[in-house]
């Protein structure tokens, strides 16, 4: 039973006083370059992703041989790794030394990674390790811009224009990872290096403008770094994303290494790791993390919905892809190799819904508080994901974008209302580690997501894929037994085919098969109708499975998102970010003296 709490929790070093800001006029600042960098890191996210099949193609490697799987999976999930495990850090560090500071390191590091990958020197393994090896550096610069930028907008904004200005800054790196498709793409067709060096002019402007315009308004904290915490949650963090990562690898006689000892070892012991952290943070003078800040309703509960629906949805654009360019896009007359692109132009009403829905949502819950809007996007979410499971595989595109659109509109409606409250619920001094621990429930849930989504669609096939391809190659013509034994393979190389672009067929079937076969035959098996008719039942049994997840996830994550309270504005005597009493706004002078709280008082 909930009661409430006439002290918020802080840390118990006394906070300095804030510092001056410049002006009024300098909040647009703030919100121009922390969109520009939040839009930049999201971008080049998608753009990767698209990009793959040209990268391996540029560095003389196969993604999908057998020896080769990890360096695909690493330029996949290296960065989200590496994000999710530091934003936490740099938030405590951005409340320590400055959190400008922190955010203009992570324009200047991202954008020198974005330089060192686009020249990748050499082929084969080499190149690959040292374009993972890059990529975990521009993850490091994501992080630092990640836990410092929405830390830095709460601070530059007033209580009743954070919703918007989180709308236009969440908007802007969600429509990113968007337009990356398309982009990446377009680029990918002429040079896979200008993927990367497309970065460089952006982040070398936003890193002077960031450097000669950005200054500290937010309160700093004293306080010395927490040696034990810091170390036991980047390892445990680490230890249980590899884990999620190999999980997806087929091992032994399994399709997938759930099972392995190494990946049991891994994700077992990076539990064990997080939970000595909890302890130990409850225990520290000076935490990397303020475990009470849980106490409050609106931080916990924000969180709680934020990870949910980060894991529901998370995986999502991955199963789109695959649905597009293994099924529906060869169905309707397009070539394996143009399908990337595509892909991302069929998926823009998605965009187009978080667009709309994210800067009105967020401007309204200034008014209204977070509680219906993350409430309601979530069941819209739901509702979509319902609504999605009942589409043949070759669908009605315009059905189909209605349906993406709608998503969309339930993702923007969710994303800056619980952002906002989530960040208006914690004490000033502690925005910057707030901000890191948001980041670190979203980029958790999306690997988490990624592992799930993969997880049940092989599941799914694995029942049912292989007695339809043995079928289909004998009925063209290959003999029964080298039919058995390509409908045998693990059915996660046939994904990833069809998520980089490839047609699985000349993959799995040997040039010497297809050479023994007629003419007629070997087209037909190597054509754009075959693998997609042969795939799009177990694909959609499977894809039914996934969203069926999802469905639960969002139902769930708008429960907790109702959870949080009313609209609840921390105050306790804060300041706000000019030095003036933050008691303005709807809701801040008569809610923000108490917070609701999960334990009694």
């Amino acid at each position: 039973m909930s009661s409430i709490s006439t002290a918020a929790p802080s840390a118990q070093p006394p906070a300095a006083k804030p510092l001056p800001a410049p002006g009024d006029r300098y909040k647009w600042t703030a919100l121009s370059n922390t969109t520009l960098g939040m839009f930049m890191a999201s971008l080049d996210a998608s753009m990767v992703l698209i990009s793959l099949p040209a990268i391996f193609r540029g560095i003389g490697l196969d993604p999908l041989t057998p020896s080769n799987i990890g360096y695909l999976l690493w330029m996949l999930m290296g960065y989200l790794v590496v994000t999710a495990v530091l934003v936490v850090t740099f938030g405590r560090l951005g409340d320590m030394f400055g959190r400008v500071r922190m955010y203009n390191a992570g324009f200047l590091v991202f954008t020198l990674a974005s330089v060192a990958l686009s020249l990748t020197p050499g082929k084969g393994g080499s190149a690959a390790m040292w374009l993972i090896g890059f990529r975990v550096v521009q993850g490091i610069g994501g992080a630092l811009l990640m836990a410092n930028s929405t830390a830095i907008l709460t601070d530059a904004f007033k209580v009743e224009e954070r919703g918007m200005a989180m709308g236009v800054n969440m908007v802007a790196a969600i429509a990113g990872s968007f337009i990356g498709l398309i982009v990446g793409g377009l680029l990918a067709d002429v040079n896979w290096r200008l993927v990367f060096w497309v970065n460089v002019p952006v982040g070398v402007f936003g890193t002077i403008w960031a450097y000669s315009k950005l200054v500290e308004t937010g309160t700093r904290k004293k306080a010395r770094i927490d040696v034990a915490g810091n170390i036991t949650f980047a390892a445990g963090m680490i230890l249980v994303l590899i884990g999620l990562t190999y999980g997806l690898q087929p091992h032994g006689h399994s399709d997938m290494g759930w099972t392995g000892p190494w990946v049991l070892t891994e994700i077992i012991g990076g539990l064990a790791l997080l939970c000595l952290f909890w302890y130990i943070e409850t225990r520290a003078e000076t935490p990397m993390f303020n475990i009470r800040l849980f106490r409050i309703r609106a931080f916990s509960a924000g969180n709680i919905a934020g990870f949910l629906a980060s894991i529901g949805r998370g995986g999502l654009q991955f199963m789109l892809i695959i649905w597009l360019q293994g099924i529906w896009l060869p169905l309707h007359g397009y070539s394996f190799e143009r399908t990337p692109l595509w892909a991302g132009i069929f998926m823009l009403p998605l965009t187009a819904g978080f667009l709309i829905a994210g800067p009105v949502a967020g401007w309204l819950s200034d008014r209204y508080g977070a509680r219906p809007f993350a409430t309601g996007g979530m069941i819209m979410m739901a509702a979509s994901f319902g609504l999605l499971m009942l589409l043949p595989a070759n669908f009605s595109f315009p059905v189909f974008a209605a349906l993406l659109l709608m998503n969309g509109l339930g993702v923007g409606m969710f994303s800056a209302p619980n952002t906002t409250g989530i960040m208006n619920s914690v004490p000033n001094d502690e925005r910057g580690v707030a901000s890191g621990m948001r980041a670190t429930f979203q980029n958790t849930g999306m690997v988490l997501s990624i592992g799930l989504f993969f997880s049940l669609m092989i599941v799914g096939l694995s029942s049912t894929l292989p007695a339809s391809m043995a079928a289909g190659l004998q009925a063209n013509g290959v003999p029964a037994a080298t039919a058995t034994k390509i409908a045998d393979a693990p059915p996660v190389g046939s994904l990833f085919a069809a998520f980089l672009g490839y047609n699985p067929m000349e993959k799995l079937v040997s040039k010497d098969t297809l050479a023994s076969l007629s003419p007629q035959q070997s087209a037909t098996i190597t054509g754009k109708q075959f693998f997609p008719k042969l795939i799009s039942g177990p694909f959609i049994d499977g894809l039914r499975i996934a969203f069926s997840a999802s469905l639960l996830m969002c139902l769930i994550a708008a429960a907790a998102s109702w959870m949080r309270g009313k609209k609840y504005v921390h105050g306790d005597n804060e300041t706000g970010p000019f030095g003036a009493p933050n008691d303005e706004g709807p809701g801040a002078a008569d809610e923000a003296p108490v917070a609701e709280s999960w334990v009694p008082a």
